[in-house]
């Protein structure tokens, strides 16, 4: 497998981020007061960035010293990056002609304290090595002081750029509505009138052939409130779909993102790969990664993100060292947790690349992507900071009838997966409760045995505290009408994220254990193991001080879930944890065909003497 130069430097930062850090979980953008700055240039004072002109050995992303200086150092000084590089209110339409507008008009991209580096306080000189990814603009660096709550501009660098801002970027591979279909999302900052965008593709060694993608964008009224709409508003350019059709399975094809421009010359990508999925019912080898709640990390040392999710980093590293080993990834929602700066979702896409862009990276919505009031999500929260599912259903592909509802069902080889949108009504009666059964109902289990449930939300069990102290142990509700379903259809396992840490269930219908085995399960499970998988990288979450006796296993770290289907017989389930990459939790399956068919409790009509 290739390995990009990006790979290459997070495997040198990696080790950085390894150790614990106090997590808070507050979105750091939003702890500027941005819309409070004031300018306040000091002649004296100034920032220089270099190089200059970005992109000429890698074409999306590239480290930038950034040197500063100030006559009045003080620690809470800070440098903001900026992309525009024009960053002033001037630029854009008061939306009030009776209110003043402020100063600057956006939140920074990312931000760094300049007492981070360490003479600073005591020189007033310093200096940063910031990393920048390619988001179709220039940029600027900004030095303030007040700290966040009182910005107070002090001075403005020069102006740097890619070679290409609008070059095509960050493609997301995912599963197509059919077994043989694979879709492509890539960003640009390429229209409609202005380029014709394509991929390139073809088997390894074979020839290729080109084709069409579509492109679509979305507007600051198309999102729903603040900050998404004012400070964290960011255009999100260009996004292209591509869908590559009558695949082989297993067999490898290698791609290029392309857009042929109005003069008749092209702009391509580098070349990339991935391995076609195999047909349902396949008997082989085939490895799943579940997590949820992961969200975005930074590699250049910006201390405010990594105490805000502190293990994406270290989950992103893991998966992407064991790529190899992996068939396809299940992020089960939270997946920037951007909270209305939509700058993140580029950040998050260029973070995830070498994995997306290789594997089917299949995704759930959850609460900070969708929720958001009168909007038609199901929790009436502020949760999303006013994206209310937009980003989300822009930049990953899902195989759902609608996708702005976002439950859907797909196939991989013995896997049967059937995915839940917590954020919509599931209740029984519901659209959405009703796809789950029919999901449910159409998996056939002599060529699929492994029927899986994901959902973001704790539909099922969990002892983390906030369920605790609601009396619940999982989502209102959530149970009282899936149970049933569950139980009818044997489903295997039920996997989901929002609860930051890890949890196993024993097989359980109706806060019964079915079985007391905990590691070797054979023959009829009875029941549905239910795993909570969040914590993918976002601030931990505490346990309740009480374990019920179905929780087997807990663990308050970062972690992910692998499924292992060996053949249609056993499987094998392991919990590995962000930082070292150890299994730390452990199962097998181990059943036949009529284990499956097996009545248990509630799973099989009622016998009358009369039939």
């Amino acid at each position: 497998m290739k390995i990009s130069s990006f790979v290459l430097f997070m495997l040198l930062c990696a080790a950085t981020y390894v150790e614990h850090a106090s997590a808070h979980g507050v979105q750091p953008l939003s702890k500027i007061a941005i819309h409070k700055a004031t300018v306040a240039l000091d002649e004296k004072a100034y920032v220089r960035a270099n190089p200059t002109l970005l992109g000429l050995k890698v074409q999306n992303r590239e480290i930038v010293t950034v040197q500063f200086s100030s006559p009045n150092p003080s620690p809470d000084d800070w440098i903001g990056v900026f992309s525009p590089a024009n960053f002033s209110a001037a630029t854009c339409n008061a939306s009030d002609p009776k209110v003043r507008p402020p100063v600057i008009r956006t939140a920074p991209i990312k931000f760094q304290y300049a007492n981070f580096s360490s003479a600073y306080a005591r020189t007033g000189n310093g200096s940063l090595r910031l990393l920048l990814i390619n988001q179709r603009s220039d940029f600027s660096f900004a030095l303030f002081s007040g700290g966040l709550s009182n910005p107070k501009l002090v001075a403005v660098s020069n102006t740097v750029a890619f070679v290409n801002p609008k070059a095509p970027v960050y493609p997301r591979i995912a599963q197509g509505k059919s077994w043989n279909e694979m879709a492509i999302k890539w960003t640009s900052g390429y229209g409609i009138d202005e380029a014709v965008p394509f991929v390139e593709w073809g088997l390894q060694g074979g020839v290729m052939t080109r084709s069409p993608a579509g492109t679509v964008s979305y507007t600051s009224r198309t999102v729903c409130g603040a900050p998404a709409r004012t400070v964290g508003w960011r255009d999100p350019g260009y996004i292209h779909v591509c869908s590559l059709k009558e695949l082989w399975p297993n067999l490898v094809y290698v791609y290029r993102l392309g857009h042929k421009l109005s003069n008749g010359t092209y702009v391509y990508s580098e070349f990339y790969s991935f391995k076609a999925s195999p047909y349902p019912g396949q008997n082989s080898l085939q490895r799943v990664v579940i997590f949820g709640d992961m969200g975005k990390g930074e590699l250049d040392g910006s201390n405010e993100y990594n105490n805000y999710q502190q293990g994406a980093l270290n989950t992103t590293m893991q998966l992407m060292n064991d790529l190899e080993n992996i068939d396809i990834v299940f992020h089960i929602g939270d997946i920037v947790n951007a909270n209305g700066y939509l700058s993140q979702w580029d950040q998050f896409t260029a973070q995830v690349e070498p994995i997306a862009s290789t594997v089917p990276y299949m995704t759930a919505s959850g609460n900070h992507e969708r929720d958001w009031p009168d909007t038609g999500s199901f929790y009436a929260t502020l949760d999303s900071g006013g994206e209310c599912g937009v980003p989300l259903h822009y930049t990953f592909y899902v195989p759902a009838e609608n996708s702005a509802k976002r439950w859907y069902s797909t196939d991989y080889g013995m896997f049967k997966f059937c995915i839940a949108d917590s954020e919509q009504d599931w209740r029984e009666g519901s659209d959405q409760y009703k796809f789950i059964e029919q999901c449910f109902a159409t998996a056939d289990r002599s060529k699929q045995p492994w029927l899986i449930f994901l959902a973001h939300r704790v539909l099922g069990y969990s002892s983390g505290s906030l369920y605790a102290l609601e009396g619940s142990f999982g989502e209102p509700m959530g149970r009282s009408g899936l149970q049933k379903l569950w139980q009818k259809y044997r489903v295997d396992i039920a996997i989901y994220g929002h609860v930051h840490n890890y949890e196993r269930t024993c097989p359980i219908y109706e806060n019964i254990c079915t079985m007391q085995e905990k590691q070797h399960y054979k023959g009829a499970l009875n029941g549905t193991i239910h795993v909570v998988a969040g914590g993918g990288g976002a601030s931990l979450a505490k346990f309740s001080t009480f374990q019920p006796n179905w929780s087997i296993f807990r663990d308050y770290d970062y972690g992910f879930v692998k499924l292992t289907a060996f053949n249609q017989t056993d499987m094998l389930f392991e919990y590995k944890r962000s930082s070292d990459g150890k299994v730390h939790d452990s199962f097998t399956i181990s059943r036949d065909y009529q284990d499956i068919l097996t009545c248990t409790i509630d799973s099989c009509p009622g016998i009358t003497l009369a039939s």
